[in-house]
């Protein structure tokens, strides 16, 4: 159907990856793999935290929050960037493709403010060790977490209207999902305005929590370098550490991304990145907190050992 010479577009076909189709089995494999092992250590973190008692804690309450949104991230892009390397027919229904968008932006809208919540809970944690089970209480933590997942619905639901009313030339897509810059390539209308209402969005959410999440460590940073044992700062440093570096991974991949005027530079290297932000950075995520984390590791040792114990008990 067509309205003048524009045609009412009903659906896009998404240009993943066209590589042979070897190489498209081979990404197929590996994206799938990662993309079980992020679903399986997140969940397997998430049921830590919530069967193992010394893990009941605001940080590691936020922490599974974390692991839960970083199942529903990946979620949204994975699934179908793994039907379009296998399947010929790339194709994503116009309806799909804005449900995919808001989706991927709501998630990673939460991320950021999460982030930024998890910052302060280890602000309060170092710098009013006193004051933290009166400040970060249960009911306090369980507002924070809320106020993120409603305050992020509501901030990406203009953008996301916005790119629902425009009109669409071409159907093809020059990405693996419905990023945005990408859908305003094929719209038939000027979108530099629109480009800096995303830019400007994309900044104040990302950049105004980096530079919360970055204020804390400075306090954070300034306390534990008045710690007068060196066991001390180093005990105090260790519960930061993971945060830290999720922090780095998280704001340096998004700001390259999304924070500049011109969202439509080098999409075919924005595709390189973007699978490092929905695919690979989920994956790590749990890694890195089990990994470098002691209270997480003595609670799987712990699990581990009662598994074992009742294994060969049945036995």
């Amino acid at each position: 159907m067509t309205v003048g010479n524009r045609s009412i577009v009903t659906e896009f076909t998404l240009n993943a990856f066209p590589v042979l189709l070897e190489i498209r089995i081979f990404l197929f494999v590996v994206l799938l793999l990662t993309y079980t092992l992020t679903a399986t250590g997140n969940i397997m973190i998430i049921s830590l935290i919530w069967t193992v008692s010394h893990l009941q804690t605001p940080m590691y309450f936020f922490l599974s929050n974390l692991s839960f949104l970083d199942i529903l991230y990946t979620t949204v892009v994975s699934p179908k960037l793994l039907a379009c390397l296998l399947r010929e027919e790339k194709t994503i229904s116009f309806a799909g493709c804005i449900t995919q968008t808001y989706f991927y932006f709501f998630l990673g809208t939460v991320e950021f403010i999460l982030l930024a919540i998890m910052s302060f809970d280890r602000y309060v944690a170092i710098c009013n060790p006193l004051r933290y089970t009166l400040i970060m209480n249960s009911r306090v933590s369980l507002l924070l977490v809320l106020g993120c997942w409603v305050g992020a619905c509501l901030s990406v639901m203009t953008p996301t209207i916005i790119v629902t009313r425009l009109p669409y030339c071409r159907k093809e897509i020059n990405h693996f999902f419905c990023d945005i810059a990408p859908l305003l390539q094929v719209a038939c209308i000027d979108t530099r305005p629109i480009e800096k209402i995303n830019f400007l969005l994309s900044a104040l959410v990302i950049l105004s929590s980096l530079a919360f999440t970055a204020g804390s460590y400075s306090y954070i940073i300034s306390t534990i370098l008045r710690i007068p044992s060196v066991q001390g700062r180093q005990k105090a440093f260790s519960t930061c550490a993971s945060h830290i570096t999720l922090v780095s991974i998280a704001y340096g991949t998004n700001i390259f991304v999304y924070v500049r005027p011109n969202q439509k530079f080098s999409l075919d290297f924005d595709k390189v990145a973007a699978v490092l932000i929905t695919v690979v950075v989920p994956l790590l995520n749990p890694f890195i907190y089990s990994l470098r984390n002691e209270k997480v590791k003595e609670g799987l040792r712990e699990k581990m050992n009662r598994f074992v114990f009742l294994t060969l008990r049945k036995t």
